[in-house]
C-alpha cells in the first residue's frame, strides 16, 4: 500500500513523516528529512520504521515528535 504523507518545514529543514500500512494492519512511522535550501545537494536523511502504531495518525505524530528531535540535535 501507499504510504500516507504530510511535509512540514521546521528550523529550515523539510520533515515528512509517513504512515505506511503494514499486512499486519499496523502503521509503520517512517520518516525523511532534508535541508530546504536551494544549496541542498538533494541530500535527504531517511529513516524506516521507527516504531509501529495501531492508528496511522499516532504514527505520524510520532514521526514528526522524532523529526523535530533529530533537527534539534544538528543545531
Amino acid at each position: 500500500m501507499k504510504p500516507m504523507n504530510r511535509h512540514i518545514r521546521y528550523k529550515g529543514y523539510e520533515v515528512a513523516p509517513a504512515a505506511q500500512r503494514l499486512p499486519n494492519g499496523l502503521f509503520a512511522a517512517n520518516l525523511t528529512i532534508e535541508k530546504a535550501t536551494a544549496a541542498n545537494d538533494g541530500h535527504a536523511y531517511s529513516f524506516d520504521a521507527l516504531d509501529y502504531f495501531f492508528d496511522e495518525e499516532h504514527a505520524l505524530a510520532y514521526a514528526f515528535r522524532w523529526g523535530r528531535l533529530w533537527v534539534d540535535s544538528q543545531q
